[in-house]
């Protein structure tokens, strides 16, 4: 009987022999700050962009980089030359705006869309031909809105990170068989600067909201999973749902 097998790319005998630098965007503020943090603290050498330095890690592994993840160019022009070292990308940017859809601005719509969507995709472009070599990993920060059908005065942010959810899920079928691991995290109600531009905000109550550290967490458990077995998806949601007003 002749059969047939398909062969793996050869690359690292396990991942204990990839080199750990990470790549994480929204590195200076809420969850990726966390996750950058629990990184740093696990041995990685981490180059983070964000807006604004002064919410940075001060460690001495960590690289700033101030690209603005809206412009196309700086993303390629910054983040190319690093490519031959990244073994793990996390893209935990994220940004929303709230409100009825008609309330909401052309240039807000085009930032969610760059942001939570084009930025992930471009990145994940730059830097796979390498992921595949040493069998790395990307971790997406998505939102429990990307797992729903109603999302009332959040349906384009809903939108933008259902986008990303499946882009993910497409992404892990194509990669897998070079090991490459591709994790996503949907979070719902989080306490984090994520809804400054909303009218609303998270319960002053734990049982209403989520951390960013409770989100890194479990990003790092996700990534901590032995070779061959990958967790692709996990949702994490408060006890309660609720919100309140702001003041």
């Amino acid at each position: 009987m002749n059969e047939q097998f398909e062969t793996a790319p050869q690359g690292p005998s396990s991942r204990a022999d990839t080199p750990r630098t990470a790549l994480v965007t929204g590195a200076t503020s809420g969850i990726g700050r966390c996750i950058a943090d629990r990184l740093l603290e696990d041995g990685y050498i981490v180059y983070g962009i964000g807006r604004n330095e002064s919410g940075a890690p001060s460690h001495a592994n960590f690289r700033f980089l101030p690209v603005d993840l809206t412009d196309t160019a700086a993303i390629e022009r910054n983040v190319k030359p690093l490519a031959s070292e990244i073994s793990l990308l996390v893209n935990a940017a994220g940004t929303a705006y709230y409100g009825p859809h008609d309330t909401i601005a052309p240039k807000a719509i085009a930032e969610m869309t760059a942001v939570n969507v084009a930025a992930p995709m471009i990145l994940t472009g730059l830097l796979l031909p390498h992921l595949r070599e040493c069998a790395g990993t990307i971790l997406n920060v998505s939102s429990v809105t990307a797992k729903s059908s109603s999302n009332t005065h959040g349906c384009a942010y809903g939108a933008t990170k259902a986008a990303l959810t499946s882009f993910s899920a497409s992404l892990f079928e194509e990669a897998r068989k070079h090991s490459v691991r591709v994790i996503t995290i949907h979070p719902d109600l989080t306490d984090t600067a994520l809804y400054r531009n909303a009218d609303f905000s998270t319960k002053d109550d734990p049982l209403y909201r989520l951390t960013a550290e409770e989100v890194a967490n479990c990003a790092m458990t996700a990534l901590s999973t032995r070779d061959g077995m990958v967790v692709t998806d996990i949702t994490v949601r408060p006890q309660r749902n609720g919100i309140a007003p702001k003041n």
